[in-house]
């Protein structure tokens, strides 16, 4: 999955699979989750928003399920 650097505190960056709907978030510290039926459109909202991990932490995490990896 190809990847996009991000300016944010704790995410380092960002990816998206169109054909699974998989959004791909890789954190500062180390650790990469990956989140499920993800709209294409809420990528777009995320990597344009002020704030990538305040877009992740309202609108992403809680609603979408997702996995370590």
């Amino acid at each position: 999955m190809q990847m996009t650097l991000v300016e944010s505190s704790n995410v380092k960056a960002v990816g998206y699979n169109k054909d699974s709907s998989t959004l791909q978030v890789e954190f500062k510290n180390g650790g990469t989750y990956q989140y499920f039926a993800v709209p294409e459109g809420v990528f777009v909202e995320l990597l344009n928003s002020d704030s990538v991990g305040g877009y992740l932490a309202s609108d992403i995490k809680g609603t979408y399920k997702y996995s370590k990896v």
